[in-house]
């Protein structure tokens, strides 16, 4: 609420506004400050496209490869897989401000620092192996014998896959989905050090832009708070659907 009252005020109100407990009255006022910058006259929608160019991305490579991933160590016994499975486990417990140096380095070998394609490749390669825990361990406990009828009805591989086990993983997937989609959009500290500037970097990197060099900004940033806090609220809804038709579903009688 205090965040709300603080964006319809004017610049020259938002650096005096305190919030208390008691109901806030808020008043327009017309004459604004000159050269008081609108929302509309910053870089927000460029942020925002941004994200999206990000986030969906990373959401759809990191939960397609986990499927496939999760998939093939859950199912196929082979002497490497509990080795390649800790190593996907590992991966989630090492903190990823150690990388920050030589990721930022990594991206400029390759060319793709300051580049939301390249924000999204490292997204998808840190989220891949959370995702593979997740979606091994949903398929463990799935009935093995779909699987071993299917194989004695002829069906290949990749047909189980497809038409038996993937049907049965929508609840984990929509679940997933929303998970990463949140934690993506979130991100603030790959944001940062992976791009720079208005072309490439996310809403959550773009909002301290909105501040003025000598000035805070504080009602262009709230503003900008509850744009950006939007679409993750929409995708817990939308996803919403898809998840309890999910359970139905993947229901075994």
């Amino acid at each position: 609420m205090a965040i709300l009252c603080l964006t319809l005020r004017c610049s020259a109100d938002s650096h005096d506004y305190e919030p208390d407990g008691d109901v806030v009255f808020i008043v327009f006022n017309r004459n604004h400050d000159e050269g008081h910058v609108r929302l509309p006259d910053t870089p927000s929608g460029q942020y925002l496209l941004n994200s999206f160019k990000v986030t969906i991305p990373t959401v759809i490579g990191a939960v397609a490869l986990s499927c496939m991933t999760g998939f093939a160590l859950a199912v196929y016994k082979f002497k490497s897989s509990l080795p390649i499975f800790f190593l996907f486990v590992a991966g989630n417990f090492v903190p990823f401000q150690i990388l920050m140096v030589p990721v930022r380095d990594l991206t400029l070998h390759m060319g793709v620092y300051n580049t939301w394609q390249g924000l999204a490749l490292f997204h998808i390669a840190f989220q891949t192996g959370f995702c593979t825990l997740f979606m091994r361990n949903f398929i463990k406990a799935l009935p093995f014998e779909l699987i071993e009828a299917a194989r004695v009805e002829g069906v290949s591989e990749i047909r189980i896959f497809w038409y038996v086990v993937l049907p049965l993983m929508k609840p984990a997937i929509a679940a997933l989905a929303v998970l990463i989609f949140t934690f993506i959009w979130n991100d603030y500290f790959w944001a940062t050090v992976l791009t720079q500037g208005a072309d490439n970097q996310p809403i959550t990197a773009g909002l301290y832009s909105l501040n003025g060099q000598w000035v805070s900004s504080w009602h262009l940033v709230s503003a900008g708070s509850i744009v950006a806090a939007l679409p993750p609220v929409a995708m817990f809804f939308l996803m919403q659907k898809h998840f309890i038709a999910g359970l139905t579903l993947g229901a075994v009688k």
